[in-house]
């Protein structure tokens, strides 16, 4: 049995991730802000705000892997956004996941093969309208992955997922009515919106040992959109 930290474990994505490391026996540290996280004999749920101080005491002295989830999707066309606001998007996805990796280091090294996954979106490397809050700090996101994957390198392998839009609590106001739900399916070459499942099953794969010989990668999830035209 290993041990994972789940930052954001209380829904979507990483309530997903959560659920496919128990049910193969791993433990999960999971971390909520608001909502806890669903109670299971292999789960033990801790608030945490990663926009402050981080304390992760609750944690083990060792740990194998470390997933940060919180992020935003804020669209608004560029002139109505204020600068305070992408700043508080870069403090939750960028710095937030800054603070968890630093605090979390020591943990980490004393594993045998410790991994960090983080999470991008499709928008950093495909233009979209009124996506510049989200894909600046996402952008950031992959920077970080791969200057830590380097520094890191032998001991500790850093990822990343950039998914597409996918079916959470978090895209709820995008996936409001069968109408918006059938839009968005149809602007992707695989006609469907993704499903936090189909992320959880690539997360848990990067985490294990299966991934040992892979590093500093920004995987898309995304049901085509980042490579296919049709």
């Amino acid at each position: 049995m290993k041990s994972y930290l789940v930052v954001g474990a209380s829904s979507g994505i990483g309530a997903a991730i959560s659920d496919v490391l128990v049910q193969d026996g791993h433990h999960v540290y999971g971390t909520y802000l608001e909502n806890s996280v669903a109670e299971h004999a292999h789960i033990s749920a801790h608030r945490l705000d990663a926009r402050e101080e981080v304390n992760l005491d609750f944690l083990p002295e060792a740990i194998d892997g470390l997933v940060y989830c919180p992020g935003t999707i804020n669209l608004k066309p560029f002139k109505r956004i204020k600068p305070q606001d992408f700043i508080n998007d870069f403090n939750l996805q960028a710095v937030g996941a800054v603070r968890v990796i630093q605090a979390a280091f020591d943990r980490l090294k004393k594993s045998e093969d410790p991994s960090i996954l983080l999470f991008s979106t499709v928008a950093v490397q495909q233009g979209y309208n009124f996506h510049s809050q989200v894909a600046s700090s996402k952008g950031a996101i992959e920077g970080l992955t791969r200057a830590l994957a380097a520094e890191f390198a032998p001991k500790i392998r850093v990822n990343a997922i950039a998914p597409s839009l996918t079916d959470t609590p978090l895209a709820k106001k995008l996936l409001s009515t069968d109408e918006k739900i059938q839009a968005n399916a149809d602007r992707h070459p695989l006609k469907r919106i993704g499903k936090a499942q189909d992320i959880a099953e690539l997360a848990y794969f990067l985490l294990s040992s299966k991934a040992s010989w892979i590093t500093g990668q920004i995987y898309s999830v995304d049901g085509g959109m980042s490579s296919l035209k049709t």
